[in-house]
């Protein structure tokens, strides 16, 4: 079963984590290289990223001609996702699991952070009852 991980974080302005001082900032980024390299040593991580900040999300669609038309940045959000991790594991369960490990990652101080963690299944087809 695959499922998609979300980090969210909150906002406090331009991504906080870059204010940090050095040492949580290695710390928390150790964390998370430690965490993907177990996962990936599980066989069940299928990828991980961090994403920039909100202050360079923009919101695209359509315009009627078909070219792209943007709107944001979005800086004032409450929070934002930072990252995801891409898994296929056994069971939700596992991928609460998972989740609930990210969510610990060190922050300021190296106290965890409790991170929101958004878990979705995957939908690779449709269901199997689908007309």
């Amino acid at each position: 079963m695959k499922y998609l991980l979300m980090m969210h974080t909150p906002s406090g302005g331009p991504y906080q984590v870059m204010s940090w001082p050095q040492k949580d900032l290695k710390a928390h980024i150790d964390f998370m290289r430690s965490f993907a390299q177990k996962l990936t040593a599980s066989g069940e991580l299928l990828a991980a990223e961090g994403l920039a900040g909100p202050d360079q999300a923009k919101l695209v669609r359509a315009g009627k001609d078909g070219r792209p038309v943007t709107d944001g940045v979005f800086p004032e959000a409450k929070e934002f996702l930072a990252g995801y991790w891409f898994v296929d594991v056994a069971s939700p369960e596992r991928a609460y699991e998972i989740a609930a490990q990210a969510s610990v990652a060190p922050g300021l101080g190296g106290a965890p952070l409790y991170l929101g963690i958004e878990v979705r299944q995957v939908m690779a087809a449709p269901p199997a009852d689908w007309p």
